[in-house]
């Protein structure tokens, strides 16, 4: 993955939350400086299945993917949101992201499934890039991984 393909990946995401969230630009803002420390994590990646493969990954806090729940699912702010729709809004975001990556990249590539945890589970792999944004003043990192791929290796063969 290049570095300028990297770049690309806060302009998708400006861009989705433009179009799917907020309805009005400059709410999703880029602090490449901050260092983010997260209070109960959520995680959302997909994997982009190819030569090379890369997991994109977003990160927040419970009460920020509460919030974008609800403004992407057009729920009341005061309303409660469930685990699943927490799970279905993070997902979406990561697949959405995932996939306009997957059309910057070269050759025959897939997408998988998103995956989504509400603990500090981290994916497999080495952190390729990382950029901290924040949305309402809320944190939200994203990040692309390249796969462990001894790890998946040994998960096929058991």
């Amino acid at each position: 993955m290049t570095a300028t393909m990297a770049e690309h990946v806060v302009t998708i995401a400006q861009d989705m939350f433009t179009a799917m969230i907020d309805g009005e630009p400059g709410l999703l803002t880029d602090r490449a400086s901050d260092v983010v420390v997260l209070a109960n994590p959520v995680r959302a990646w997909v994997e982009i299945q190819g030569e090379p493969s890369v997991r994109t990954v977003v990160a927040t806090d419970r009460a920020t993917a509460d919030r974008i729940a609800r403004a992407l699912l057009a729920m009341g702010p005061a309303e409660p949101v469930a685990v699943e729709d927490v799970r279905d809004a993070l997902g979406e975001i990561a697949n959405v992201i995932g996939g306009n990556l997957k059309g910057l990249m070269t050759g025959s590539n897939a997408l998988s499934l998103p995956v989504v945890t509400l603990d500090d589970t981290q994916p497999d792999g080495d952190l390729v890039w990382e950029r901290a944004l924040h949305w309402h003043e809320a944190p939200l990192v994203i990040s692309v991984w390249e796969p462990d791929t001894t790890t998946d290796a040994k998960e096929d063969t058991q």
